[in-house]
């Protein structure tokens, strides 16, 4: 009896001794939103996307008017009596324009993939940013929320890291 009365005192003085785990919580919402970097980012893969639309919007244009053009050349082959002709026009016509949907759409799919590949990367990058915030200011956790998946339903404000993260985030982008 006397050796527990012991044992529990010593894990009683051992957990009083323990520091208390130093919590806080950032919206992973607003940091991206507000990041300097994400908003560059942003506006690069904007402006991408706006020169591939007129780009596109070019071609497709031009597409029309040769389409009218054969189309017309074909009508006339048609009443002439040369429908094989007038059919291979037709013909060659459509296989132009899978072949331009097929670029358009290829080179759509690359340009979402290296917009996907680059936010990924900054999510990487803003993830070990918070982890490397966390060590050295010696927190035991950082939570991570957001208005589509909450894992903080309540936080107070002194634990929220939201602002100060993304002064350091951007300050640290400022750097490069």
């Amino acid at each position: 009896m006397k050796n527990t009365f012991y044992v529990l005192m010593l894990l009683l003085i051992v957990a009083s001794c323990q520091k208390p785990n130093k919590i806080g919580y950032v919206n992973n919402g607003d940091i991206v939103k507000d990041y300097q970097e994400a908003k560059d980012l942003d506006a690069k893969y904007k402006a991408k996307e706006d020169a591939f639309k007129k780009k596109t919007d070019s071609i497709s244009q031009a597409f029309q008017l040769e389409a009218q053009k054969e189309q017309l050349e074909a009508q006339k082959l048609a009443q002439r009596g040369k429908r094989k002709q007038a059919e291979d026009i037709m013909v060659a016509l459509q296989q132009k324009q899978g072949v331009l949907q097929q670029t358009v759409q290829f080179e759509q799919q690359q340009l979402t993939q290296a917009a996907q590949t680059e936010s990924d990367s900054l999510i990487i990058k803003i993830k070990d940013f918070i982890k490397d915030y966390g060590k050295k200011n010696g927190y035991t956790f950082i939570l991570g929320t957001s208005d589509g998946a909450s894992s903080v339903i309540y936080g107070e404000d002194q634990t929220n890291l939201t602002q100060t993260i993304l002064d350091a985030l951007n300050a640290d982008y400022k750097k490069e």
